[in-house]
């Protein structure tokens, strides 16, 4: 009888601090003992505004650096790897969706669809054109190929920067309250767009939201309410 492959968690982090706000500001420690997510899991990140969520979504893909502790990602440790290092991993290991889009207003639809494969997993110049088309059919925008984001629909714009997250087909998507600048239709649809996607490319999704409604259909919710405390340590006194 042969043992099944014991997977890798898609996220693994252990006895991690941040202190944040050296620069003048009171102090916060950002601190979490252990969060684990398994590959192909969805989970919810709740909490009030300024509890962490954010901070923990860039940790997770190395935009910040932790203090101290483990921050694993597919069996990477993040924690020590150097910058060029870390940006070729995080290229081709997340997706972002963010509230605010962050398309490129002078490009179109289709080109900010392919500008995102120029990073990560250099999907080959002869496959982006292709590759962008399906996955814009894929979101219904089929009809908005060469409009540039300003004439848009908030609700387009979101589905482009989707269409673009996971353009390089990555293993985790994050994605920071993807709904909340769209009215309730609209996210409701973007919301269910977003899983039918991540269920289709197999990829874990951790997504920050404040809403309880969408959190609640997800399989799992981690409350994120006491990752940031005030004054709970000095600066110095991370190692």
């Amino acid at each position: 009888m042969t043992d099944t492959p014991r997977l890798e968690p898609a996220v693994a982090v252990r006895d991690c601090r941040l202190v944040l706000g050296r620069s003048g500001a009171t102090p916060v420690t950002f601190s979490l003992a252990a969060l684990d997510v398994a590959p192909g899991e969805r989970v919810a990140l709740t909490g009030p505004s300024g509890c962490g969520k954010s901070t923990l979504l860039n940790l997770l893909c190395g935009l910040v650096q932790a203090d101290a502790g483990s921050v694993r990602v597919s069996g990477t440790e993040l924690r020590g790897m150097r910058t060029t290092a870390l940006d070729a991993f995080r290229g081709r290991t997340f997706g972002f969706v963010y509230q605010t889009f962050n398309l490129l207003e002078a490009f179109t639809t289709l080109e900010n669809v392919q500008i995102g494969m120029r990073f990560g997993r250099g999907v080959p110049h002869g496959e982006r054109r292709t590759r962008a088309l399906a996955l814009l059919d894929r979101v219904g925008l089929s009809h908005r190929l060469h409009s540039r984001p300003a004439r848009l629909s908030v609700g387009e714009r979101q589905r482009v920067a989707i269409a673009r997250a996971l353009a390089n087909h990555p293993p985790i998507l994050l994605a920071d309250e993807p709904t909340g600048a769209l009215d309730p239709a609209t996210a409701e649809r973007v919301f269910e767009l977003l899983l039918d996607i991540c269920t289709e490319q197999k990829c874990t999704l951790l997504l920050v939201t404040h809403d309880h409604d969408l959190a609640a259909r997800l399989p799992r919710r981690v409350d994120c309410r006491d990752l940031v405390a005030l004054n709970v340590a000095r600066p110095e006194a991370v190692a």
